[in-house]
């Protein structure tokens, strides 16, 4: 089978790999679509890993099950997460089902940018999800993004009617808006220091979007009222920006940290001056549960977030190093999607 290796950012090359076996409890999926999430480019986190095949925000069709496999079939259309909890730790029975320790050492083999995929029993079990109908293979991809988004924003307490400041419009920005949008929140501002992204979280949802910069929070409250936000989400690894992002939190309110920062960034701030705004609340959020993707998928379904117009490049396999360079470099892209099987099919219509 065709896999996109990657090395860098730069560099992803077109292999041949053999189909992976799967055993017992395990199904192989034929991959018809993959996105390219923002973690995919970080050239530091892989760097000691490469050369690897990424590619986790997959959909597809079963291919073959194998023994006892009782909940899939072949022709089943899916999407497939590839980190799942065990459901037994503290963690999990306290509702932290992304801390548990087994959800951050399961996979799936090799990785969604190829042609098939092996899904180990534990995901098979509880990490895939029927892809409903009239949900096509690439709305399918953001079932695990939304599902993140989704858990990110339980974590931080969303409220019908609340202000949200969304500081940085990529993906994982564009998905916060229009989710934001979808759960009731009040007036909601993106910020991004692309005009591209700026005028794309107005398409989303955004009631305003700005330029994020110096005097960030000032621009904010000239939208919002002449008030900080209930509801500040940092989607950008930014320092300047998570500074600007921290002084723009409303008393009472949240920050949701939901980027990490480059490598070694340390971030200094004052803690007097987040004590003295009163009851301000800093958290983060990792990931997303089973229970989370499935209520993606129904959100998707249902069309209250619409993440078909949120596709702006559909890349085959041999040209998948444009697809990283696009997400890398920030530009005129929002979602970039991998379809592994582009190629066969253009050749089969000859």
């Amino acid at each position: 089978m065709r896999a996109a290796m990657y090395y860098s950012n730069t560099d992803v090359r077109l292999v041949e790999l053999p189909v992976p076996k799967i055993g017992r409890g395990e199904i192989l999926v034929r991959i018809e679509a993959s996105g390219i999430c923002g973690s995919d480019v970080m050239e530091w986190y892989r760097r000691n890993k490469v050369p690897l095949v990424l590619g986790h925000e997959v959909a597809g069709t079963v291919e073959d099950c194998g023994p006892d496999v009782l909940k899939w079939r072949k022709g089943d259309r899916v999407a497939v997460s590839h980190h799942v909890p065990c459901n037994a730790c503290g963690y999990c029975h306290s509702g932290n089902h992304t801390a548990c320790e087994t959800l951050r050492t399961t996979s799936f083999d090799p990785g969604g940018f190829a042609e098939f995929v092996r899904v180990p029993a534990i995901n098979a079990d509880r990490g895939v999800y029927a892809l409903p109908e009239g949900v096509s293979f690439e709305e399918g991809t953001f079932a695990e993004p939304l599902a993140c988004v989704l858990r990110g924003q339980r974590k931080a307490g969303l409220a019908p009617g609340q202000s949200v400041f969304v500081v940085g419009s990529g993906i994982s920005g564009i998905l916060h808006v229009a989710l934001a949008r979808a759960l009731g929140a009040g007036r909601i501002v993106a910020a991004d220091v692309s005009p591209f992204r700026i005028s794309a979280a107005k398409r989303f949802g955004a009631d305003e979007a700005v330029e994020s910069g110096p005097g960030l929070e000032k621009r904010l409250i000239a939208c919002n009222s002449g008030r900080k936000a209930d509801l500040v989400i940092i989607c950008t690894g930014a320092l300047e920006a998570i500074k600007s992002s921290l002084a723009s939190v409303d008393r009472g309110g949240t920050v949701l940290f939901f980027a990490p920062t480059g490598e070694g960034a340390e971030f200094p701030f004052s803690v007097n001056e987040i004590f003295w705004r009163t009851e301000v609340t800093l958290t983060t959020s990792y990931a997303g549960a089973p229970a989370d993707h499935v209520r993606a998928l129904e959100l998707i379904r249902s069309g209250r977030v619409d993440v078909r117009k949120m596709i702006t490049h559909r890349f085959g396999l041999e040209d998948a190093v444009r697809g990283f360079k696009l997400v890398a470099g920030g530009g005129e892209s929002i979602k970039v999607i991998i379809e592994p099987r582009k190629r066969l099919v253009a050749e089969a219509g000859r």
